[in-house]
């Protein structure tokens, strides 16, 4: 069966052109103009990929990702913000806010359908290991659970593999690059950065389950994953 890929464009023309491209590539593509309109799309049909420009009438994009985000249902969908902002500070906005990954207008057809590929190649399971349990935190792959003993953890789809990624290499200091190479896939195109919001992130959901501590910060050289307080 084809991936699925939920576009959210109010420019016609734009619309057009992603849906297309998406198409040729091999994907089933829904397009809407607006959030509200995906909104029924996603309860009826959710998809794949989630593919939302930033700007829309009514509600949008960022509102629209913040909701998706907040909902159980559709957390784990991965999501691709497209925008015409192009600064620093609204990348990382769009990334805090829960998108996976953004696609800055204008855009390259070829990138954007290189970029929904590699979301939804990272969101397949069999691409990641078996289950692992350190101090009480527990990651199942295969059903995309996370556990704080018997407690479901709401984790987004980076940041799943992100924490797999460092709890299946723990006390091992990780740099910015390593982590895009072994969790993004080493696309060029993603800035270091992005490592710095997405363990923010991942921090933050932990907090709850006061298991955040176990995300440590190693100055000058990256991050680990450690039940050791501070690493020491």
């Amino acid at each position: 069966m084809s991936a699925r890929v939920l576009v959210v464009e109010d420019e016609p023309y734009v619309n057009e052109l992603i849906t297309i491209n998406l198409k040729y590539a091999g994907f089933e593509v829904h397009s809407v103009d607006s959030a509200e309109a995906a909104w029924q799309v996603l309860s009826s049909n959710a998809p794949d990929v989630l593919l939302v420009d930033w700007m829309l009438p009514g509600m949008s994009g960022f509102q629209l990702i913040r909701h998706v985000r907040a909902d159980s249902r559709w957390r784990e969908i991965p999501v691709i913000m497209l925008t015409a902002r192009s600064e620093e500070v609204d990348k990382i906005s769009a990334l805090e806010i829960g998108a996976d990954d953004y696609v800055t207008k204008p855009f390259s057809p070829r990138e954007l359908v290189a970029r929904v590929k590699a979301v939804i190649r990272r969101r397949d399971p069999k691409m990641l290991e078996g289950s692992v349990e350190i101090g009480g935190l527990r990651l199942v792959p295969n059903s995309r659970k996370a556990l704080a003993g018997e407690e479901p953890i709401g984790l987004g789809p980076t940041e799943f593999r992100l924490l797999h990624f460092l709890m299946t290499h723990a006390e091992r200091v990780h740099s910015r690059g390593q982590l895009l190479d072994y969790v993004w896939g080493g696309r060029s195109h993603i800035e270091e950065r992005t490592v710095d919001v997405h363990i923010r992130r991942l921090r933050s959901v932990l907090e709850n389950h006061a298991l955040d501590g176990m995300v440590q910060t190693v100055r000058g050289m990256g991050y680990r994953f450690s039940i050791t307080p501070d690493g020491n």
